[in-house]
């Protein structure tokens, strides 16, 4: 047996910290991947020892597990998920995207002990390449929406590492109660924005994150810093916080140019080969 799963990365739009909260969110895939090769083997496992626990965890069968990925670590675009979603394809026979997803939930509490919620698997199990994808954590259902031409997103590297399995980072509290009903309206108001005044929202959002405290003041200023950029519409942090990623909309491909744009891409993928 020889099974390989190709998983992309993901970006959020918008509504961070709502999935385990019962919330929205809007993220879309990226071209961007993790790519899990295993081969069945003569009776043990061959592997990274992270890796090669979350396949035992998952139930895999003996097997040489590779893997390689341009999904950057600990910034906030799930490279713990991907990886965890790519073990679950391959070792598991199962084809119901939700299944798939939570089963990748349950082995990275698991093994990782990341307290995630479900927003980074159901956004790499139900992308669509154009599309932006409404998750409603109530009950767990999808929606799409075109992209629009003008939402040009770049990702600007905050320069600090993040490790959420160290972080208590959903502690119930009067702020994120607050924080998650003014995120569901934000997502819902960006599904028919025009990009400058999603720029807004984005801003809203991080402005929020920082109340909930998630962020840190040197995320922060380079925070400031774009948003006072001339052609910048808005920008936030992404992810769960405490570093990564800072998700930057711009008015053309042409601000902050040493930065490419990012493309969407299509959703996870599992491969039977000889």
């Amino acid at each position: 047996m020889y099974r390989r799963a190709t998983v992309p990365a993901r970006i959020n739009i918008i509504g961070e910290h709502t999935d385990y909260e019962g919330g929205l969110s809007l993220p879309f895939a990226i071209d961007s991947y993790l790519v899990l090769e295993a081969k069945k083997s003569d009776g043990d496992f061959y592997g990274d020892s992270i890796v090669v626990n979350l396949w035992k965890a998952a139930g895999g069968w003996p097997a040489t597990i590779t893997v390689s990925s341009d999904i950057p670590i600990g910034k906030g675009m799930s490279s713990s998920a991907a990886l965890c979603v790519a073990v679950v394809l391959c070792a598991k026979e199962l084809n119901d995207p939700l299944e798939i997803c939570k089963e990748a939930q349950r082995i990275e509490h698991e093994v990782l002990k990341t307290p995630c919620g479900l927003l980074d698997q159901m956004a790499m199990m139900y992308a669509k390449k154009g599309k932006a994808t409404l998750i409603n954590f109530s009950n767990n259902t999808v929606d799409y929406q075109d992209i629009p031409e003008n939402w040009y997103f770049k990702l600007v590297d905050s320069g600090i590492h993040r490790n959420l399995a160290s972080t208590n980072y959903h502690q119930k509290s009067d702020h994120l109660r607050a924080h998650v009903i003014e995120e569901n309206s934000r997502v819902r108001m960006a599904l028919s924005a025009p990009a400058k005044k999603l720029g807004k929202l984005l801003n809203q959002s991080h402005e929020s994150l920082k109340s909930l405290g998630v962020s840190l003041p040197e995320i922060d200023s380079q925070v400031k810093l774009l948003q006072s950029t001339n052609g910048v519409f808005g920008a936030r942090m992404m992810g769960g916080g405490f570093g990564g990623m800072i998700l930057v909309l711009v008015e053309s491909p042409e601000i902050l140019p040493e930065i490419p744009l990012v493309s969407s891409s299509n959703s996870a993928i599992l491969e039977e080969l000889l």
